[in-house]
């Protein structure tokens, strides 16, 4: 059983959190921030762009690092590292650009004077983030506190899909990931979108998010539009809306005219494929279809753009 356990991904911080193991933490990303307590932890990693940016400029600093250091993006503390001193490291194997690439987890784990188990998470879909919870909880010795918690998590879920099964009304639904270039949210958004009962218009469950064109989103004429930029909050979200409701076509957007703009806390919720992904289906629901579900999540969990007409 692991005693020091390095993790490199918000997603699994909380999936370790939320198996009863915060204390045996040792570090943990620049990104890991829940729960709070763990933002005592030691960061062992950091951007080398600048990430307080807009969205364009983001995209400029992390294609022009990307391509000048075969997708170094992201800095390890290697001497940190080596004083923690961790027996387990958790990262990804998934994306170079949301957190630390696993060959470079890998580097740094020869050096060290122990060598560490590292176990990469790599989750496309819903189902394989079950299975994720259930490797890390064998992971760490607490198999049945993850069955436990599996369940109760595929319980919400069917909570809400006894509801918006047999649902006819089912908007037509645009999420964005990206806001300049624009790209959809793929992976598992597409099932969330359809199991809270609407219609996903851009993305394909279980593959990666892709780039999309202004002109298509204009087309397909989304009735609601949930903007979820990876790594942003809704704060920094709705500044960046009038650059994008300036946009031609912008105010014959169905979802513009019916008030049906989203801003979604994408850094807390819909990017993290962990606990948190089962909250981010009932906002999902409770945006879609308000008068069937009422969560209590808009305010701290997403809100309603408010726009000139």
């Amino acid at each position: 059983m692991p005693a020091r356990i390095l993790s490199l991904l918000p997603a699994v911080t909380e999936i370790v959190c939320a198996l009863g193991a915060r204390k045996r933490l040792v570090g943990r990303s620049h990104e890991c921030d829940f729960p709070p307590e763990v933002r005592t932890l030691p960061a062992c990693t950091a951007p080398r762009y600048e990430a307080s940016g807009v969205s364009g400029d983001i995209h400029r600093q992390v294609t022009e690092q990307f391509n000048k250091d075969a997708g170094a993006l992201f800095k390890l503390n290697h001497a940190l590292i080596r004083d923690l001193n961790p027996d387990l490291i958790l990262t990804q194997g998934q994306c170079a650009v949301c957190a630390v690439s696993l060959p470079d987890v890998e580097r740094v784990a020869r050096k060290l004077l122990v060598a560490p188990r590292i176990l990469a998470l790599s989750p496309a879909r819903l189902a394989e983030v079950w299975a994720d919870m259930a490797t890390v909880s064998s992971a760490l010795g607490v198999e049945e506190r993850g069955k436990e918690m599996v369940r109760a998590l595929k319980n919400r879920c069917v909570d809400i899909l006894m509801k918006t099964t047999l649902m006819t009304n089912r908007p037509a639904v645009a999420c964005i990931e990206w806001l300049d270039p624009l790209m959809a949210a793929g992976n598992w958004i597409p099932e969330l979108v359809e199991f809270a009962g609407g219609r996903n218009l851009f993305g394909e469950a279980g593959k990666h998010s892709p780039w999309m064109k202004w002109e298509d989103l204009v087309a397909r004429n989304p009735d609601v539009l949930v903007l979820m930029p990876c790594g942003f909050d809704t704060a920094r979200t709705r500044r960046e809306l009038p650059a994008l409701a300036a946009r031609s076509g912008w105010k014959e957007l169905r979802a513009v005219k019916s008030g049906r703009v989203f801003f979604a806390d994408g850094s807390q919720f819909f990017n993290r494929p962990g606990p948190r992904l089962v909250n981010s289906m009932e906002i999902l629901a409770e945006m879609l279809h308000p008068d069937v579900f009422a969560f209590g999540y808009e305010g701290r969990g997403w809100e309603r753009a408010e726009f000139p007409a």
